[in-house]
């Protein structure tokens, strides 16, 4: 069937198009020059309209295209879009049928998922999404039509919600499944630790994603987290024990989770150290085994190693001598003495701690010295080339010390083992790595879990850690690694546990709005089972130390503990020394903020919260070598020393006093006034 324009019509449109043709599925609109050939899978809707004497015909096409053709007889353009419009919604219910079949099976294929009785990953919503785009793709209807057909619509709108607000159903889905978890396997949470879980330790140990960083302040179980996340994992036969993998940061902290493990789960489960799994994986790959060095381990011998070959270098060569002289004086402000400044046993205290940090930061980066200076922040270069050649001596020295033990440093281990899993040369056990205090990781420790699970791929990575207890950049620890986590290792989830199970409330608020001015901290609720007084934080001039230990001596008992922090060892109070004979019934011990993480007390003391000399926050002086390798400088002032606050604040169970100098407080004391910290004149 075919409609034409009449001669009359066709000159006095002067339109491209002049003559309609009905094919098979489609249409033709043709002229003497154009031809566009419309199917019916594209078509959206048909118009006839009556001019001043002729008809027109409108073809609406999808993104609101329109084609039209002017200057038919009317009668004629009647019964053609009669006729027309006929086989149209005819082809179209048949259509409508096919799509429901399509939108049907899609959307079964979303009630299994849904309906699986476990938790929906954002990955299996990627793929429902996915899913949905390749099925419209495959629907014979344009879209836009599909609302027209009661067959196709509420179908069709079903899979629009899952596309739009996919994200909140799974959220919804797995919130209904987590609930019935929780009921279902209520004795397994309330028996896996000394005290039952709450409820968003629980949350976070069910949740199913593939990488999940929960985020946990102090003293709000993240260590008991962990070790449910184990036995959940095996609960629920997830994994086989020698498929999990604990990972902790230091020796102490394995061996404390180790004695949890074995306590709560029967199965063979073993946290390890990042350097002892480095090892691990040495051993297996070479069948070889790997010696550590006596450097890494005994803290006498690697300092008196270093400062021996600084002392030999500045004795023999006057341009070393002369070079670290210009670097010490002028860097760190230092007063240096006049001559053989070398012997100085004041300066070799100093340099002792700085070159051990910086022989470690270069031995972490690894490779060629041309490729340490190529990676350098150019503005950087040139100083960082003068302070490598007066390091490189040491480095040398490190090296040949190592090659003479026949033995292996700590970097070397870490770079070691990821070589040879990046070779393909060790096979990954592991399903599911679980790491504790994230926070503190560094990059070389990141790049062995990327290692691992590149090469493994379905290893998913559960970490708890606390961005505002990152106190360790000094040794390499990336902050970034934590606050941008799922950038680092992959999509998932991200859990907060919003109660502390050690400080009262006033110590909370106190601490959480101390860390949280700097808006480049992590917010997260941290809320106290205990109600404190308002005294639970009291600022204290320092020279009432021993005023407050004399009251304190009167009414603290025995098997409660006091603990004194100061940012650096040498601040210990000089009256401690009498403290066993002149307080014998308190139980007293001195930490650093450093040393004191992971510890906690009945009562904490905070010192020297001065300006000037030791002051606290100490001024940020860092050398060209720390800035060149170390993560860069928050913006926010103190920033890292404000979380030392906060680690010393959050020590406490029961009280805290913050000791200030009168002559010179700590721009902290002030701060700490405004949020309503009480001043006392006496203890």
């Amino acid at each position: 069937m075919e409609l034409k324009s009449t001669p009359m019509g066709q000159r006095l449109a002067q339109h491209p198009y002049n003559r309609v043709k009905l094919l098979n599925a489609g249409i033709e609109v043709s002229g003497e020059k154009h031809q566009y050939l419309i199917p019916f899978n594209e078509l959206i809707n048909i118009f006839c309209k009556k001019g001043i004497v002729w008809g027109e015909l409108e073809f609406l096409l999808p993104k609101d295209k329109v084609v039209r053709l002017h200057g038919t007889d009317w009668e004629e353009t009647q019964q053609f879009y009669r006729y027309l419009y006929q086989s149209w919604q005819n082809w179209s219910k048949e259509m409508s049928e096919i799509s429901a079949q399509v939108l049907e099976k899609q959307l079964h294929n979303i009630n299994e998922i849904t309906q699986s009785n476990r938790w929906i990953k954002k990955s299996k919503l990627n793929e429902i999404q996915q899913s949905i785009k390749e099925s419209f793709s495959a629907i014979p209807l344009p879209l836009e039509r599909l609302m027209q057909f009661d067959n196709c619509q509420t179908l069709y709108q079903q899979c629009l919600e899952w596309l739009k607000q996919g994200e909140a159903l799974i959220n919804k889905e797995n919130s209904a499944w987590v609930t019935q978890i929780l009921n279902d396997h209520a004795e397994f949470f309330n028996t896996i630790e000394s005290s039952p879980l709450n409820e968003s330790q629980c949350r976070a140990v069910i949740n199913g994603e593939e990488n999940i960083l929960v985020l946990a302040g102090a003293g709000s179980g993240k260590t008991s987290v962990l070790v449910a996340r184990a036995g959940w994992l095996l609960r629920r036969q997830l994994a086989q024990p020698e498929q999990i993998l604990l990972l902790a940061f230091g020796r102490k902290a394995a061996q404390e989770m180790n004695e949890r493990l074995s306590r709560r789960l029967n199965d063979d489960i073993m946290a390890k150290t990042f350097h002892a799994l480095a090892l691990s994986i040495i051993q297996q790959a070479t069948k070889k085994q790997p010696k550590i060095s006596e450097l890494e381990i005994n803290s006498e011998k690697r300092r008196s190693l270093l400062l021996g070959e600084w002392r030999a270098q500045c004795q023999q060569k006057k341009a070393q001598a002369k070079g670290w002289r210009e670097w010490l004086s002028q860097e760190f402000e230092w007063d240096i003495p006049d001559g053989e400044f070398w012997h100085d046993k004041k300066l070799e205290n100093q340099v002792a701690v700085r070159l051990e940090r910086w022989v470690g930061l270069l031995r972490m980066q690894g490779g060629s010295q041309k490729s340490l200076i190529e990676s350098v922040d150019p503005e950087y270069t040139e100083s960082f080339k003068n302070h490598l050649k007066l390091l490189s001596p040491l480095l040398k020295a490190w090296k040949t010390a190592l090659k003479e033990e026949d033995a292996i440093d700590f970097s070397g281990l870490l770079h070691q083992a990821i070589n040879l899993i990046e070779k393909g040369r060790f096979i990954s056990p592991w399903k599911h790595i679980l790491v504790d205090e994230f926070q503190d990781i560094s990059p070389l420790r990141a790049s062995l879990l990327t290692a691992l699970k590149q090469q493994n791929k379905q290893t998913s990575l559960f970490a708890v850690g606390d961005d505002w207890q990152a106190i360790y950049r000094f040794s390499g620890a990336e902050l970034l690694l934590t606050t941008s986590f799922h950038h680092a290792f992959g999509e998932g989830a991200e859990c907060a546990l919003d109660t502390t199970y050690r400080f009262n409330d006033t110590i909370g608020n106190v601490a959480n709005t101390f860390i949280q001015q700097n808006p480049a901290q992590l917010s997260k609720p941290l809320n106290s089972l205990v109600k404190g007084n308002k005294k639970s934080v009291v600022l204290l001039s320092d020279d009432q130390l021993e005023n407050l230990l004399n009251k304190m001596s009167g009414y603290v008992e025995e098997n409660e503990t006091i603990l004194l922090l100061a940012r650096y060892h040498y601040l210990k109070p000089e009256l401690l020394k009498k403290a066993k004979t002149r307080w014998p019934k308190l139980n007293l011990q001195f930490m650093t903020f450093h040393a004191s993480k992971g510890q906690q007390a009945d009562y904490v003391i905070i010192l020297g919260l001065q300006e000037g000399k030791d002051a606290f926050p100490a001024p940020a002086r860092e050398s060209i070598i720390e800035l060149a390798l170390l993560p860069s400088v928050e913006d926010y002032p103190n920033a890292e020393e404000r979380r030392l606050m906060y680690v010393a604040l959050t020590r406490a169970k029961k009280q805290v006093w913050l000791l200030f100098n009168k002559q010179q407080p700590s721009c902290f004391v002030s701060e700490l006034k405004s949020q309503g910290v009480p001043l006392q004149r006496k203890p």
